[in-house]
């Protein structure tokens, strides 16, 4: 049975999926994986796993990816980054993807690890998301592929025009959809969708939304992403962020809120990013049971 993204996304329904990432070491792998089944049972659209740093938690990746999909039935989409990689290293990950019955890839060039961030890059295979996304059609061109966008502009983009220009190679190269960075504003997604529909990008676009549920979520969140913190949402951090169980609740509540007026606003399928929280991923589903019922 195919269990293609491309095939439900667009469709008039509302969706929700949730982002997993993989262990770490062995000792964890257990953990991890009831963590994941757990969010699997509340039969989301899809779920998505993340790639380790450098590829060291590649194995792990396709392990818990396979799992989700023929224990659960759960569509699985497994990272892939290719920074500094061979395009040996690449066929080698694609062929694996194939062994493990994997249909949908998301296509990342990852982080520049701290050792190569002054390196010479022009030699290197691929130095953009853009060549892996080539390389996927060309040498898995089965496969349904996923790229990252940011409506609020990819820190190395010298503005939103550069980075919408680089946004639509990477579709043009074979992109079948996109999924958003992490935003708590949500008008800033609806520009930015405005803005790249009027550039010519018409792929699914899924926004990616992060339930903030401890106060030290939000440097970090920062950090990775560039997020701009409304100050509606400051009040939250600055009211709750001190009582652990208020701020779980409250981080919870502002999700819910975003994913409801993204709905409400025409947005089909939304992703979240929580992570191996499987409690949150219940907590919003509830939140949301009546709304997301056909």
């Amino acid at each position: 049975m195919t269990m293609k993204l491309s095939e439900f996304l667009g469709e008039d329904r509302l969706s929700l999926s949730f982002e997993v990432f993989p262990p770490k070491t062995d000792s964890a792998f257990d953990s991890v994986r009831h963590a994941t089944e757990e969010i699997a049972t509340l039969s989301p659209s899809f779920m998505s796993v993340t790639y380790g740093a450098g590829g060291g938690t590649s194995r792990y990746t396709l392990e818990i990816a396979q799992n989700i999909k023929e224990r659960y039935g759960v569509p699985t989409l497994a990272h892939l980054t290719c920074v500094s990689s061979t395009r040996e290293t690449v066929h080698e990950k694609i062929e694996q993807m194939r062994a493990a019955g994997i249909e949908n890839v998301m296509a990342l060039r990852g982080d520049i690890p701290r050792e190569l961030a002054s390196a010479d890059r022009s030699g290197w295979a691929y130095r953009h998301a853009i060549q892996l996304v080539r390389e996927l059609k060309q040498y898995g061109g089965e496969f349904c592929v996923g790229g990252a966008c940011y409506p609020e502009v990819h820190p190395e983009s010298a503005n939103q025009r550069e980075d919408i220009a680089y946004l639509r190679e990477k579709v043009e190269a074979g992109c079948d959809f996109l999924t958003t960075q992490m935003f708590f504003d949500n008008n800033l997604f609806y520009n930015f969708l405005y803005k790249i529909r009027e550039a010519g990008i018409v792929v699914p676009v899924i926004p990616g939304i992060m339930p903030i549920t401890n106060g030290n979520q939000v440097e970090r969140a920062v950090k990775l992403s560039g997020s701009l913190m409304p100050q509606r949402f400051k009040a939250l951090v600055d009211k709750f962020g001190n009582d652990p169980a208020a701020m779980k609740q409250a981080g919870i509540a502002y999700a819910t809120d975003q994913i409801i007026d993204l709905f409400a606003n025409g947005i089909k399928n939304v992703h979240v990013y929580s992570m191996n929280k499987p409690d949150v991923a219940a907590a919003i589903c509830r939140n949301l049971s009546d709304i997301l019922t056909p």
